[in-house]
């Protein structure tokens, strides 16, 4: 009964807005600190490093490596259920912050070098990663 039609939509806000309408056009953007200039994934209102809550957003490279990664046997949500097992990685972006997105392929490697990219679905998009 998997229909990936029937996936929660991505409710932007108006703080991650800037976020999501990158991703429809296939690019990741990462907050920035107007203040210190301290980079932060996912978007939130202040900078944990000086609570600053002037931002700017700075496209990211979509490169990075496998931090950790999961098998997934239980769906979070039902609309998820044809397709478990499936493996979500943990990627530490070259810019500094941390993404979690869905695994492309074969078993991940630690410390493998990979790229992220974004895939579409009605409702909004997914970020998934694959080998570099």
């Amino acid at each position: 009964m998997n229909d990936i039609a029937t996936r929660p939509p991505q409710l932007p806000t108006d703080l991650s807005r800037p976020f999501w309408d990158a991703a429809l056009a296939g690019r990741l953007v990462l907050q920035q600190c107007a203040n210190c200039g301290a980079l932060r994934h996912y978007p939130r209102l202040l900078c944990s490093l000086c609570h600053s809550e002037a931002v700017t957003w700075r496209e990211a490279s979509r490169r990075g490596r496998i931090h950790s990664w999961t098998v997934a046997h239980h769906p979070f949500h039902p609309s998820f259920r044809a397709e478990v097992p499936y493996t979500l990685v943990t990627v530490d972006l070259e810019e500094g912050p941390r993404a979690l997105g869905r695994w492309v392929g074969d078993t991940p490697v630690l410390d493998e070098p990979v790229m992220g990219r974004f895939e579409h679905r009605d409702g909004g998009v997914d970020l998934v990663f694959e080998k570099a």
